[in-house]
Formats: C-alpha cells, structure tokens, sequence
C-alpha cells in the first residue's frame, strides 16, 4: 500500500528573543563611535587585548545579578571532556583569567582595553537584550585610587571626545568600602552576612528602574512585579532599611559629608571608603574636572559582589523620550570600579585592579539622539551595467569597475540576472547609487563611456514638465573617453558631496 507522502514543512525563520540582527547603518554608527573612544584609550597609554567569547563556567565567578535564572544567568554547555564551558557575561572575568594565566609575562601595570560582545542569560524584554557589546578600559597592578581617579577621567574624556558636552554627562563615582561600613554598621558584617549583602546589593543597584519605594520593599519581605512574579527580599527590619535608604539618597557629598561620617562611625572598612573618596576628589579637582564633570555621590552602587573599592557611574543627563512618549533623562552609559579580588581568585595573592565598561549599543541610541553618530552618510558604490554579456564587454566593464575601486571609489558591476537597461537603473536607484556607468556597442565602439548622475536625474526629473526639456537638461549624463572615466566620476561625486554639504 502507497503511503502519502507527507508535506515537507517548510522552516520559519525567526530570531531568537532577546537578540537583534544589526543594519548597516548601526555597524557604521557603532564603528564610527569605537574608533573614537579607541582614540582615547590610546592617548592615555592603553593597549588592545582579546579573550575569547566562551570561558570556562568555574572562571567567570558568580557574580551575576540574576542568579534565579537557568544556568545562573550565564548560557552554558559541556565539552567533550565534561567540563562546564559558558558564554562570557561580561569582559572584566576573561581579563583576570587571562592575566593571571600570563601573570609572569604581563608588564604591571598592566593597561588595556578591548571591545566584544557579552551574554547574559535574563529575560528579554524593551531595550534588554541578551547580546550587547561593551567596551572596557583596565589597569591591573596599581594600588593606589590615583589609578581609579584616572579611570573617571579617561570616562570624561571619552564622553567629551563622541561629542557630549559638559552639562549632558557627569562621572559619579562613590566607594563600596563606604557601602559596606554603612552594612557593618547596622549588622550586616561577616561571613555568615554574605548573602544578605549580596540580595542588598542587588536590590540597591535596582534603584533607578524601581525608585526607593521598591528597593524598599526589596530590602524588606520582597516586591511583587506588575506580571505578578515575586522576588524575595533580604528580610532587614524598619532601621536597617531606613540607615540603606538614607545612604543610597545622598546627592550632595559636601553637605552630608557629617552625616555620613556619623554612619560609618566604628567601622574601619568605611572610614577608608571616605578617605580614599576625599582623595580621589582632590586629585580630579587638581586636575581640572570639577563637580560638573566628575561628581561624588554615594548614591552610586555597582551591585557586582566583586568590586571592592571605589565605583563609578557615567550617567547622561540630558531627557529622551522612553516607550511610553515620557520624557525621561537617559542615565547610565557605563560604570566601572576596583576589583582587587578578582584576579586573586586565580592567583592566591593580592592582584590590585581597577576598569570601566561602557554599554556600546546603550551610548549609541544616545549619540543619535543627540545627533551626534550617523551624521555622514556612507555614498553607495557606483553601479557599472551590463549592456552586452559576452566576454569581451564583460571584461571591460569588470576592468571600470576596478579602475574605480583601485582610484578608492565604492563600486560594483551588476551581477544580477536582470538583462533589461531600465531594470538594472531602478536597481541602482534603490541601492542608491549615485551614478551609474554605461558603455553599449555603440559608445564601446567610439571608445567612451556614459556616465549617469542618478542623484541630479533624481532632481530633474521633479522639475521637467515635457521631453524637450528633458533633452535640453541632459547634464544629468555626459559622455567621457573611456581613460578619463576615473576623474569624471570623482569630479562628479565631489559636486554631489558639495550639494549636500550646502543643503545640510
């Protein structure tokens, strides 16, 4: 018996929550952005590093804020050998791996930057992706704040060097010895209080997206989320969570410097926190960034266990308009501190350290609000068509488009199957060509090409009424010897680039 056979189904293609696919457009914006803050990098004596994208699962540590998702927030799989290899989650655990795999040739201190893609294992959701780049700046083997104070203002200087100007960005920096003072002090110091501070941790750092209200509640039994989740909170009473709040309201070092003080009165662990956050004051002041550049302000919480020092934060100020056609102000770009236990895990010494990261694809949305990326359009390349498709024309147009690319003008020759003239200039017209190359039996034969000004027939043809002043206008076409291709089309696409200088 004949059995039916059963119809294939043809595959959906679809793209995996969480992750985007990126348009030219935003490859060049972002190109365009790390060329920059490369620059500055390298002027303050930093060089580039690479580690790869998976890492073994036990070096990344357990640092991640999301630690009620699979797999700890981090995608893993085995090898195999049976050993747990994960997806990095961000760039500053490869670096320590690789610095203490190479502690012996590394020069300290070591400085270095590197851009790359990160993972992380949380739910998707407007503007929260599992896959975004980060760019990150570090100095391994320096003790002193000195080397964290440089840190805040290389951030400065990057915002300044992608165009932000001063009153649309400020570094805020504070001092997790500080924090932890403030958590010694109202019983939350020792081992048995890890978790505790941890869940504290990670219900500070929520402070922008829940505002003190739901950190309340974080620091207390726990807060219900508009879809009816509940996360469980760290349990403190009423004065611990009144002393955290307090502490995380600050705005104004100078004037609750006292009071702040008072809190960390008895705790050694804070009273360092303050002095090293007056040092670090001190020396950006000397060196000419003020408050409105680099601020202090213990309201900054970096919520990763592993910092151990100062944080900092580079926050936008300026208002956006967010999902929901609320003007809201931008906020954090990037954020860094020191991490002096990090590389030790590995080393079984003390490794001081110190870096900033900053949120690539966050920074650009910001840049082209501000109008500051993506302002130069990329010229399409020059399309040449394919009059004749035998082997000798199909040679000398392959030799114009060379010619032109070799002279560093974009060009293609039309590879399409399309055999009709008008097809292959709409073609150009949609890729957005600014010229298009001809060359049939006729002009090949007088040794000349035709040269098609896609852009000023674009014009032309919204001004001309009738065919006679059609045939009149025909500047938006010349014809030039087949030698002088090269130099017409230059001159052509500078008269373009003039047009469009003089209307933007």
């Amino acid at each position: 018996m004949n059995e039916k056979q059963k119809k294939t189904q043809k595959l959906r293609a679809r793209l995996p929550r969480g992750f985007v696919d990126r348009s030219a457009a935003d490859i060049r914006a972002v190109d365009e952005m790390i060329a920059k803050i490369r620059e500055v990098y390298e002027r303050y004596g930093f060089d580039p590093v690479e580690t790869p994208l998976f890492e073994y699962t036990d070096a990344l540590g357990k640092f991640l804020p999301d630690s009620d998702r699979p797999n700890e927030g981090v995608f893993s799989l085995t090898d195999d050998d049976d050993q747990w290899l994960s997806l990095r989650y961000d760039l500053t655990a490869p670096l320590a791996r690789h610095v203490a795999e190479n502690f012996n040739e590394i020069q300290l201190p070591y400085r270095t930057y590197r851009a790359g893609y990160v993972f992380r294992n949380e739910k998707p959701g407007p503007g929260r992706f599992r896959q975004f780049m980060q760019f990150d700046a570090d100095t391994v083997g320096a003790a002193g704040v000195q080397a964290d104070a440089e840190m805040c203002m290389m951030m400065a200087d990057t915002m300044e060097a992608l165009g932000i100007a001063r009153g649309d960005y400020v570094i805020r920096v504070n001092n997790r010895k500080v924090l932890d003072g403030v958590l010694e002090a109202i019983g939350l110091g020792g081992v048995e209080q890890t978790n505790t501070r941890l869940t504290v941790l990670r219900a500070i750092d929520k402070l922008d997206k829940f505002g003190p209200e739901g950190v309340r509640l974080l620091l207390g039994e726990g807060r219900k989320d508009e879809s009816g989740d509940f996360t469980k909170g760290a349990g403190l009473n009423v004065e611990q969570i009144g002393k955290i709040l307090f502490f995380v309201g600050i705005t104004d070092y100078a004037r609750s410097a006292d009071e702040l003080a008072a809190l960390v009165a008895g705790t050694a662990r804070g009273a360092e926190g303050v002095t090293e956050l007056n040092t670090i004051r001190s020396l950006v002041l000397s060196a000419g960034y003020e408050a409105d550049r680099i601020k202090i302000d213990p309201s900054v919480v970096r919520g990763l266990e592993y910092y151990t020092g100062p944080v900092f934060e580079a926050e936008l100020q300026f208002a956006v308009t967010n999902e929901k056609g609320e003007k809201v102000v931008f906020g954090s770009v990037g954020g860094g501190g020191r991490y002096d236990g990090l590389v030790s895990r590995f080393m079984g010494q003390p490794v001081p350290a110190t870096g900033f990261s900053i949120g690539v694809s966050r920074l650009m949305t910001a840049l082209k609000n501000l109008g500051k990326l993506g302002a130069e359009q990329v010229t399409a390349p020059v399309v040449v068509c394919v009059m004749d498709r035998d082997i000798e024309s199909m040679g000398r147009y392959q030799r114009f488009v060379q010619d032109l690319r070799h002279a560093g003008i974009r060009a293609e020759m039309y590879q399409g199957n399309k055999k009709n003239f008008g097809d292959q200039l709409k073609y150009a017209d949609r890729r957005g060509s600014p010229l298009a190359v001809i060359q049939g039996g006729d002009e090949r034969a007088s040794g000349v090409v035709q040269i098609k000004d896609l852009i000023e027939g674009k014009r032309l043809s919204g001004e001309i009424e009738d065919n006679v002043a059609w045939r009149e206008a025909r500047v938006a076409q010349v014809s030039v010897l087949e030698g002088e291709l090269v130099a017409k089309v230059r001159e052509i696409l500078a008269e373009q680039a003039e047009d469009r200088k003089r209307a933007g």
